[in-house]
């Protein structure tokens, strides 16, 4: 027992001293003292006399960027160990679905048709976008086939994704003005500048339900790394299960790209570095991963705020930037392993 709770308590700790960097990082710095202060006056009742500035910076702009880019990164990464393991394909990442994609086209009908404002249309428009999405791939897939097969599934997420990329690409080129293309774009590459309080009240939650029902189905997800038959001849009813996770997955990203735009190699880069480091028991490999992602995250969105001074970079570009040359490494030392 102890054994057990040693390392989930050292990942609580290493969690919150990243939201804690998270929080004080930035143009502006702010003592972790004045964070302390600040969760004890908003939690707690306290009266700790502050600067309505810096209490603003912690309260309603940091620290929920740092909860929405845990929960994110967390979200982003269990999605990725799903489908790498189901489809049994390496290079899978959450955005193989087509979700993305679509995500993007259903905000971008939002911003250009002008129905409602602020972030929250966006969201939802970003969200019917992804689940239209996600059902004409299953739909795709089902046609061509199979409804469970790994192939079929890849390749309908692959013609889901171009026909998506390209109604948005129309739209865009279309219909936006210059400015509007603009915003567009830098929501498309990853935006945590809007997150507040209801975005963490979606995230967390949605973030932690899906890796309890990946944990859940662990040792299904160990039995799948042989193979759908190797699973079947155990016991497990294959196509329920696949069923059940993709679309865990599905949700999971969906909701995470409605709110913060499409954010890339999260869930394709942190996947296979636990892996190197854990190996493929999906019962340390999970919670792992789902950690991985939500520090690798948090610190994308610290280097998004300090790398260029007033300005603040879509955080989808530093992760991009980082993981790229990651994943390089990462298939060389596999190679190599070999």
């Amino acid at each position: 027992m102890r054994t057990r709770l040693i390392p989930l308590l050292l990942a609580i700790v290493t969690l919150l001293l990243a939201v804690l960097a998270g929080v004080t990082i930035g143009e502006t710095p702010i003592e972790p003292s004045v964070v302390v202060q600040v969760l004890a006056n908003k939690l707690w009742g306290a009266a700790y006399v502050l600067d309505p500035i810096d209490e603003g910076i912690v309260w309603n702009y940091r620290l929920t960027r740092a909860l929405v880019a845990a929960a994110c990164g967390a979200g982003l990464a269990t999605c990725g160990v799903i489908l790498q393991s189901l489809l049994r394909n390496p290079l899978a990442d959450p955005y193989l679905l087509g979700i993305s994609a679509g995500a993007s086209t259903g905000a971008v009908l939002i911003a250009l048709l002008g129905l409602g404002a602020g972030a929250i249309s966006l969201s939802a428009g970003a969200f019917v976008g992804a689940v239209a999405a996600f059902a004409l791939v299953i739909l795709l897939a089902r046609v061509s086939g199979s409804d469970s097969g790994a192939g079929h599934i890849i390749l309908a997420g692959i013609a889901g994704s171009q026909m998506f990329n390209a109604i948005t690409a129309f739209l865009i080129t279309k219909s936006a003005s210059s400015e509007q293309a603009r915003g567009i774009m830098f929501w498309l590459l990853g935006n945590l500048s809007g997150v507040r309080w209801p975005s963490v009240g979606l995230a967390v939650p949605i973030a932690l339900l899906g890796l309890g029902v990946c944990l859940w189905h662990r040792r299904a997800l160990d039995a799948f790394t042989f193979g759908a038959d190797s699973a079947a001849s155990l016991g497990i009813a294959v196509r329920r299960v696949q069923f059940l996770l993709i679309s865990c997955a599905a949700l999971v990203t969906a909701v995470m790209v409605s709110i913060v735009g499409s954010i890339g190699f999260v869930g394709l880069v942190i996947p296979h570095a636990v892996r190197l480091l854990l190996g493929t028991g999906h019962a340390r490999l999970l919670p792992a991963s789902a950690l991985g992602g939500a520090l690798f995250l948090i610190g994308a969105d610290i280097l998004s705020r300090t790398l260029i001074k007033g300005q603040v970079i879509p955080v989808g570009v530093v992760t991009a930037l980082v993981g790229a040359p990651v994943f390089a490494v990462i298939l060389i030392s596999r190679r190599n392993a070999r």
